[in-house]
């Protein structure tokens, strides 16, 4: 009885120190509840009056339909290189794979510092260096990937794969062997479901990244929004969404085969 009296009194205070802060931003932020959530109509209705594809922005579907494709092999190839250098750092950090415990530790660390830089600021610090180009959107999209796989790779590898690569110490195995007979095998299907998560994650990301970088599908929707043509500017938006839940629907199909 004392410890559901005890959690209930916990639960109480996470909620009143989570309201506190909510307070708190709102009047730090000087933001108006009331008038945010009673200017909803207005703009829904602007949205539904201005925000939609019509027959002449249906005119511009193959353009963007191209600037589309591109954004999706923008984003498999960043993560797919990413994966295969993330997958070798993630074998240095693990604690089952790990060489020595500083390079186990530098392997987390570059992890962490990559991970934790937002693919906006990656962005902008590499435009200061390579421009407004394919690459630049590369280069951030990578970096993250990169980061992000490192990090889950490792845990993957701890996880999965522990009592077969004992066994196999025991039986005085080298560490390649260790590597491909235990460890890949044990963790592949999670790595390729980190993979697939990572390519829908990118193909979003990379819409944000286009507007900073001046290309694909993010470019595409820049110039029509800025220059008020809504009904194209929401047609790719559609597309994109599309896109997204087709990839998503094909990474379901596809985890559900492995796992």
């Amino acid at each position: 009885m004392d410890i559901f009296i005890k959690r209930r009194r916990q639960y109480i205070m996470f909620f009143i120190i989570l309201a506190g802060f909510t307070f708190a931003s709102i009047a730090i932020t000087e933001y108006d509840v009331i008038k945010g959530f009673t200017s909803l109509p207005k703009a829904i209705g602007w949205m539904v009056s201005n925000f939609y594809p019509n027959e002449k922005a249906m005119e511009k579907l193959p353009g963007i339909l191209e600037k589309l494709k591109e954004t999706i092999f923008l984003s498999i190839t960043s993560t797919t290189v990413a994966s295969l250098f993330a997958l070798i750092l993630a074998l240095f950090g693990s604690k089952t794979t790990k060489i020595n415990n500083v390079l186990s530790s530098i392997s987390r660390l570059t992890a962490s510092i990559f991970r934790n830089i937002p693919i906006v600021a990656w962005a902008m610090v590499l435009l200061f260096s390579f421009g407004q180009s394919y690459f630049t959107g590369y280069l951030a999209l990578f970096f993250v990937t990169f980061g992000f796989l490192t990090r889950a790779f490792i845990e993957t590898i701890d996880e999965a794969s522990f009592s077969s690569v004992e066994a196999l110490k025991a039986t005085g195995s080298n560490y390649l062997h260790i590597i491909f007979q235990a460890v890949l095998p044990s963790s592949l299907p999670q790595i390729v479901s980190w993979v697939l998560f990572m390519i829908e994650t990118n193909i979003r990301s990379s819409t944000l990244v286009g507007i900073l970088t001046g290309t694909g599908i993010g470019f595409t929707f820049d110039l029509y929004y800025k220059s008020m043509n809504y009904n194209a500017a929401s047609l790719v938006v559609f597309s994109v969404v599309i896109t997204v839940l087709i990839i998503e629907l094909i990474s379901n199909y596809l985890r559900r085969v492995i796992l």
